[in-house]
């Protein structure tokens, strides 16, 4: 293994393109016949970096991108990407107004954001097309609930206000848990055919999509003319079809030292050594993702080794015992998660030490890590 002594950064993210290019193909072979890819690059494609996998999900042929942000859907168009990008999400005027030169497909699920939207294009401007967004049982956070007569209602002047601008209906997923997802994908169906029942559009003219990675993976038959997919490209979930984790978080030994048994460790002397012992400094704390509720239940890989934390997590550094580990030197490479030659940090113990899933984990480092392309 290379220790690389001399990179300038203390903590980083090791992320591998070829592990993201082979991941997107293996997801595409997954789809049943006629349903379409979204590749879901928000959080600035889950930390990985909007501008270095554009062109990974271009050279698979997907043509539709979901993001949440304005500035996503700006970096996606800078990377050379022309399909469609909609919003993952509900968007406030503003954004609806300061999308339209990046050509975003807004989500609506509620009457006043068909107002917002009907107002600025009677204002004269050329906005794309929308989804409409249905609840169906799912999140109750941003889709229309058609349970009541008022979400009925607020539909039918929905369909009217925007009816040559509905291009998708969607919904998502609270659970795929087998039982919850067939429920929910009927309920879905049974609410699209309500749409269309009570309105003009035609099926033909439509793109019905809902389901996500766990959907696709699920086993479950889901009727979808597209499937919106984040986790499963970053490697999160699946390892025994070939999914591959892309990122490794890295750190660096920035110092060593001999402490004797009874010396405390870390704030609040929340650890005391029960005997003599080496212990070396870890450039990387909780500013840099390294959850504080991580303590005692966390290990790094150095020289090949796993080897325990003990202590608190301060804000820039974690403290490992490499106690019998005389070749452990200043300027190691840590790997907090990842390979590190033999020995791993994997998906479920990571999930294990910071209390979070691998979505949240990733999104966060790479964005308060520096960032290498390997």
């Amino acid at each position: 293994m290379t220790h690389r002594r001399d990179l300038p950064c203390s903590s980083w993210c090791d992320i591998y393109p070829s592990r993201i290019a082979r991941n997107l193909a293996l997801a595409c072979d997954l789809l049943p016949k006629r349903s379409q890819f979204c590749a879901v690059l928000k959080a600035d494609a889950y930390g990985h970096g909007i501008k270095q996998v554009v062109p990974l999900v271009m050279a698979q042929g997907i043509r539709c991108i979901g993001i949440t942000s304005n500035a996503e859907a700006r970096a996606v168009r800078e990377a050379g990407f022309t399909g469609g990008i909609i919003r993952l999400r509900a968007a406030t005027l503003t954004e609806m107004e300061t999308a339209e030169a990046d050509r975003v497909q807004e989500q609506i699920g509620s009457l006043d954001a068909a107002r917002q939207y009907r107002g600025l294009m009677d204002d004269g401007h050329n906005l794309p097309k929308v989804h409409l967004a249905l609840d169906a049982a799912g999140m109750s956070r941003d889709g229309l609930d058609l349970a009541t007569r008022t979400g009925k209602a607020a539909c039918r002047e929905i369909l009217d206000l925007l009816r040559n601008q509905i291009t998708g209906i969607c919904t998502h997923f609270a659970s795929n848990e087998p039982n919850h997802l067939r429920q929910s994908a009927t309920l879905f169906q049974q609410q699209v055919a309500w749409v269309l029942a009570n309105s003009t559009l035609r099926r033909s003219d439509l793109t019905i999509h809902a389901g996500s990675s766990l959907s696709l993976v699920s086993g479950i038959a889901v009727e979808t003319d597209m499937y919106r997919c984040g986790a499963i490209i970053y490697g999160i979930l699946k390892p025994e079809l070939g999914f591959v984790p892309t990122m490794e978080l890295k750190a660096r030994v920035v110092g060593l030292g001999a402490y004797p048994a009874g010396a405390a460790v870390g704030y609040d002397r929340a650890n005391l050594l029960e005997r003599d012992s080496r212990l070396a400094c870890i450039s990387i704390g909780y500013a840099n993702g390294f959850y504080r509720n991580a303590h005692n239940r966390s290990a790094v890989i150095i020289r090949e080794r796993v080897v325990p934390l003990l202590g608190k997590m301060s804000m820039n550094t974690i403290v490992a015992d490499v106690t019998g580990n005389d070749d452990v030197q200043v300027g190691d490479e840590v790997t907090v998660y990842g390979r590190g030659g033999g020995q791993v940090i994997s998906n479920e113990q990571a999930e294990a030490q910071f209390g979070t899933i691998m979505a949240d984990l990733y999104s966060d480092w790479g964005l308060r890590n520096h960032r290498i392309y390997r």
